[in-house]
């Protein structure tokens, strides 16, 4: 059975082929009830337009570009499932980059990618604002973690994510805190620790202490627990669940345990947060809602006839398991 083209279209139609393409680019000076007529008989014929060939005549490629810090982060690894999967129901084909926290290689695959998509998703950049800013000048551009005047981002709210975790680990009776803080480039990191010395004050007898900067990952987490148990904290709040995880790996080494002597608790509730013993205490990051907002922003970006959407409540909620609890003197 031979292909269904765009004249086959036009002809179950009634119309042209050229109204049959202009009506499926979304062109507005097709009436809405030919459009309509348009649509109804793609959708029957089974019709998908050659996009390649619309490309040549559009200068679009319908595809997107998104560039990660580390994919083996199932933070990130979340975000691009979702990013590909919002893609696709929109009609794009997602060009996937991982930098490797490396901010020389994040910027040369930007500027790769540019040249070859209609768009890009740049999630938690680590390069410089003045260097996000030329990329801005090349191409549409949406943000994840991180905020830059005049751009589209989409954050969660990291005071939220601050006030839930020091309130919970005030309210066991935890009163010195250590905060197990990730690279010092990385925005979010700077926006927890800014929101930790802000709120802080709020709570009584509080102390929070950062212990340098360390790795987003298992082996960074690992490096800071003796840091963290010689700091004489009773609870550690790690940058993210995978530094949580290797505090808890190397606690569990040196017989620490968990959380009868160090209350530890992480940030994002990532899928192997649950896979270990104890369960990781963290405050949930809504992955696939940030990555769904991404492409939505773009997508509005990228065609101007279309109505930009409503902003979406990205909130974040408290999961308590069983790595944190009472300090061991108040028992």
């Amino acid at each position: 059975m031979s292909s269904i083209t765009v004249h086959d279209v036009a002809e179950a139609a009634g119309v042209s082929a050229s109204t049959v393409s202009r009506a499926l680019s979304g062109n507005t000076a097709v009436a809405s009830a030919t459009r309509d007529r348009v649509v109804a008989a793609a959708r029957q014929l089974g019709y998908r337009p050659n996009l390649a060939a619309r490309g040549l005549i559009t200068g679009t490629t319908h595809n997107i570009g998104l560039v990660v810090p580390d994919l083996e982060n199932p933070y990130f690894a979340s975000i691009t499932k979702s990013v590909q999967s919002r893609a696709l129901a929109a009609g794009y084909s997602v060009f996937i980059a991982d930098s490797d926290e490396d901010t020389r290689t994040e910027l040369e695959l930007v500027h790769q990618l540019a040249k070859q998509v209609d768009g890009l998703i740049l999630c938690s950049p680590r390069m410089s604002a003045d260097e996000i800013a030329g990329i801005a000048d090349q191409t549409m551009m949406v943000l994840i973690n991180r905020e830059w005047e005049g751009l589209t981002s989409v954050i969660v709210d990291d005071e939220e994510i601050i006030r839930l975790a020091l309130e919970h680990l005030h309210a066991l009776g935890h009163r010195k805190i250590a905060y197990v803080g990730g690279p010092e480039r990385s925005w979010s990191n700077q926006k927890r620790w800014a929101a930790i010395q802000r709120n802080t004050p709020t709570f009584d007898d509080l102390e929070v202490d950062k212990i340098g900067s360390y790795a987003p990952n298992f082996d960074g987490g690992q490096s800071a627990a003796d840091v963290v148990v010689a700091s004489g904290a009773t609870a550690a709040l790690a940058y993210n669940d995978l530094v949580g995880l290797g505090i808890l790996a190397r606690l569990n080494t040196r017989g620490i345990r968990v959380p009868e002597d160090l209350s530890v608790m992480g940030i994002d509730d990532v899928n192997v947060a649950t896979l270990v013993s104890p369960g990781l205490t963290t405050v949930r990051s809504p992955l696939k809602k940030v990555g769904r907002a991404a492409v939505n922003y773009l997508v509005d970006l990228m065609d101007p006839t279309d109505r930009p959407r409503p902003a979406e409540e990205l909130s974040v909620q408290l999961v308590v398991r069983q790595s944190t609890s009472v300090p061991s003197q108040q028992r």
